[in-house]
């Protein structure tokens, strides 16, 4: 891994051919880690990941482990997420209606 010198501004790093879907989602990650984080070190740590992930040292799911890590709210975009519940046509009409009719008699 490389050394941090503080006098040194850590810079981003560019990939020019981004052909493979997973490098690109990969990259786009850590571009929006890189952009979250202003902080010279956490960039480093970061520069360490990607270069890791494109040396083939490291797997996916450890380069989104460690990436994740560094995002705004240190969290998974996906762990909100809640189910969906379904209702079939003739009970969603049902509760229709009567929230209608109780509406209607409300007035």
């Amino acid at each position: 891994m490389v050394d941090y010198n503080p006098s040194e501004k850590v810079t981003k790093i560019l990939i020019d051919d981004l052909s493979d879907f997973k490098l690109s989602a990969a990259y786009i990650a850590y571009s929006k880690a890189w952009v979250e984080n202003l902080d010279e070190e956490v960039r480093l740590v970061l520069n360490n990941v990607m270069i890791a992930l494109i040396e083939n040292k490291e797997s996916y799911s450890t380069f989104y482990n460690e990436i994740n890590q560094y995002g705004k709210d240190g969290s998974n975009e996906y762990s909100s997420r809640e189910r969906i519940k379904g209702v079939k046509k003739r009970a969603y009409r049902k509760n229709e209606a009567k929230r209608r009719r109780i509406l209607r008699h409300k007035n």
